[in-house]
């Protein structure tokens, strides 16, 4: 080897250190944990697997970055994103490359904004300042509504940030329901005997005040079945977040995670800090990201949980697609045994954003039969109608029954 070709090799070799060093970071800035060991240990794998096209130097680096399976998706968004922009592999294998890259798909997958700024935070500020021009000339509305009609899967770290702020300062001012018990009222239709002598006696018994009986009123406990598939990880996390300040002004919220199996994090969501809240359902919930087994789920929570959390007048807060992996009988009958034991089931399905969705698939038309309502819940603007229904407004909803129809 002569001098010129060693010294051309070092210059390879620095440059491939340098964008996996600025790769990792990125990675890091975007929420998967990366730290100066997986870096070393990532140069080491890419000199002992001897590279030779784009897909070897992809699953390379995932087998080494990668440690969890909800960590997938933004490592392929951000190496699309990354190495497409900066052409660093076509420098490297140039000959084993493709000569046309895929073009990018019409609609932005989940992540892929936040990946982007991640990866580019710092650089080309030029161009970001062009393209928030451009988005101001083009929206004439603030950004206050803007993020409120922002789908929750498609807003960047900044407009995460914001949206949580903004759903920890949703108040939740439920419909209340009447009980059996009897409380002191002033409207009250039964006479309360006792604090009637009692008041009387202040007086000698000359004067006689009437006091009355009423019913007892009370807040009806909330149960939050919320599915934490694949395909619904981004909408749950951030309901996760207006779940968390419900629960800190109210004790009467029960909540659950399914996906291949259900989890009660309950107990972990009560925690003061919303990061360490979510951070510790996530613990508890080990198949997040994972398939969705939707009947087998609620077959566990009917037999072990219903009983326990759905007395006293429950709503119920089903958040799910409805894309059941195994749509049998068993779906209908668990579903059904849920809407006769809560006083009301909602249907929260992010699917409604899309203004020509129909109930095609056999899950999604066998839920349809046994909720009471259905609802969106891909944005701020949604979630704010959800509360103002909770709380006893009359805030139109998609009919179940008509949707079924139209299909039929």
């Amino acid at each position: 080897m002569t001098d010129a070709e060693s010294l051309e090799g070092r210059q390879t070799q620095g440059r491939l250190a340098e964008n996996i060093l600025y790769f990792a970071r990125a990675l890091r800035a975007a929420g998967i944990p990366v730290g100066p060991g997986a870096v070393i240990d990532a140069l080491e794998a890419v000199k002992v697997a001897r590279v030779g096209g784009r897909e070897d130097f992809y699953w390379t680096l995932h087998s080494v970055f990668v440690k969890k399976h909800e960590q997938s998706i933004l490592f392929d968004q951000a190496f699309r994103i990354f190495f497409r922009r900066r052409g660093y592999i076509d420098k490297l294998i140039a000959s084993m490359l493709p000569e046309t890259l895929p073009t990018a798909p019409k609609q932005p997958e989940a992540g892929a904004q936040r990946i982007q700024e991640a990866l580019f935070a710092g650089t080309n500020k030029r161009q970001q300042e062009e393209q928030e021009v451009e988005i101001d000339a083009r929206l004439t509305v603030s950004d206050r509504e803007v993020l409120n009609k922002k789908d929750f899967a498609q807003m960047t770290t900044a407009e995460i940030a914001a949206a949580k702020d903004a759903i920890s300062k949703l108040a939740l001012p439920l419909d209340l329901v009447k009980t059996r018990r009897m409380a002191p009222s002033r409207r009250g239709h039964l006479i309360d005997v006792r604090r009637t002598l009692r008041a009387s006696m202040k007086s000698g018994g000359a004067m006689i005040d009437l006091r009355y009986l009423g019913p007892r009123v009370k807040e009806p406990p909330i149960v939050a079945l919320l599915d934490i598939s694949g395909s619904m990880s981004q909408y749950t996390r951030l309901f996760l977040h207006f779940l968390h300040a419900v629960t800190d002004e109210r004790k009467r919220v029960t909540t659950f995670l399914f996906g291949t199996r259900l989890t009660n994090v309950t107990r972990a969501i009560r925690q003061r800090d919303p990061d360490e809240a979510l951070a510790a359902c996530g613990a508890h919930a080990v198949d997040w990201s994972g398939g969705t087994r939707i009947a087998t789920s609620l077959h566990d929570f009917n037999k072990h949980w219903a009983r326990r959390v759905l007395g006293q007048g429950a709503v119920v807060l089903f958040i799910t697609d409805g894309l059941e992996r195994d749509a049998d009988d068993g779906l209908a009958f668990e579903m059904d045994r849920l809407h006769r034991s809560c006083r009301s089931l909602i249907w929260l399905n992010p699917l409604l954003r899309f203004e020509g969705f129909e109930p095609r698939a056999k899950g999604v038309k066998t839920i349809l039969g046994h909720v009471d309502e259905l609802r969106p819940i891909h944005n701020l603007e949604s979630m704010a109608t959800l509360v103002r229904a909770l709380s006893g407004q009359a805030i139109k909803s998609h009919d179940p029954k008509q949707m079924l129809r139209n299909v039929a």
